[in-house]
């Protein structure tokens, strides 16, 4: 700054207060400034302005997966590419951490405490996670993607719809004309899972049909949904319709029906959640799949977390965001 400053042939706090769009500064003296800067290739010391603005500009994304299953999964890839983006438009850089393990989640609770990240955004499906309530004792903010594991009160969420979007994915079924519905739900140990489960269920039972026998539980891969599929036509051949609670099991799913020759939608139709770009309209056939958009929750989350960074004392509360069906030829 002090070379700056001299290369400028203004003083010391005009030239810190040029670089920060301070109002109280001519434009001649910014323009000689800004030049002077750029000339000496001049960029400012993180480090020192932490310690005053208290900030360090970066913060964390923290999956609480196995790294092998969240870089095979196309949603949990969205989420990473949206934290990124929507970060970066706001002018903070993304930490990515997978928290796994159990001396992950030590290492992951000292760094966080440490003054590395200015803020977290947690996605931490399971129910036994340990990995929340770790966090509680955080002296920096935190906001969660989806229900925190055995955290009901006191924390920022922001989730889907899920129950209300496999309402709507089974109530279109019904409507079709379709009466012997199964599921392949997500695993059980899930909130998102078991809200998608007792969408389905729910809906069967409002139109008098009976879910006996007709639920398989998949974990979210394409290997769970085409075991599941194979599942349930071994005991349940008569099914003519099947709501699948990822756009990855249901690829699996709809393998194993080709494989079975049974066609689809005539046969056996299929409706999906996620609605994955990259996924459900590229199926054979195209997949009829919920609509939920993770840069709409990556966003809502760091819109969140800025508002809490700002304000400490601003009331938890669970935010729930729409979902939509979005119509292929699978249904």
């Amino acid at each position: 700054m002090e070379d700056v400053a001299a290369s400028a042939g203004v003083s010391r706090s005009t030239a810190s207060r040029a670089l920060n769009d301070d109002g109280y500064v001519s434009a001649r003296s910014r323009e000689r400034v800004q030049a002077a800067a750029r000339e000496l290739g001049y960029s400012p010391n993180q480090a020192a302005r932490s310690l005053v603005t208290r900030r360090t500009g970066a913060v964390a994304v923290v999956l609480s997966e196995p790294e092998a299953r969240l870089l095979d999964d196309p949603y949990r890839t969205a989420v990473m590419r949206a934290g990124y983006r929507e970060l970066a438009d706001v002018g903070c850089q993304m930490v990515l951490i997978f928290s796994d393990t159990r001396e992950d989640l030590e290492r992951t609770v000292r760094f966080l405490d440490g003054g590395h990240v200015d803020g977290v955004l947690v996605f931490a499906p399971h129910r036994t996670d340990p990995l929340p309530k770790a966090l509680r004792q955080l002296r920096i903010p935190v906001v969660y993607g989806g229900q925190a594991a055995g955290l009901k009160r006191g924390v920022h969420v922001v989730d889907f719809d899920n129950e209300g979007g496999a309402k709507l994915a089974v109530a279109h079924l019904v409507e079709s004309g379709h009466r012997r519905i199964a599921t392949i739900a997500g695993p059980q140990d899930q909130s998102a899972a078991i809200d998608r489960l007792s969408g389905w269920r729910k809906t069967l039972l409002d139109a008098g049909l009976d879910p006996t026998g007709l639920v398989e539980e998949g974990d979210f891969t394409l290997t769970g949904g085409a075991k599941g599929m194979s599942n349930l036509l071994a005991r349940r051949p008569d099914l003519d319709a099947v709501f699948v609670a990822s756009d990855m099991m249901a690829l699996g799913a709809l393998r194993t029906l080709h494989s079975a020759g049974r066609r689809i939608p005539s046969d056996v139709a299929v409706v999906s959640f996620d609605d994955n770009a990259t996924l459900a309209p590229e199926m054979d056939p195209p997949l009829t799949s919920v609509h939920q958009d993770p840069r709409e929750q990556v966003h809502a989350m760091v819109e969140t977390l800025l508002a809490v960074m700002d304000d400490r004392d601003l009331k938890p509360r669970q935010r729930i965001l729409p979902v939509s069906l979005t119509r292929r030829a699978s249904s």
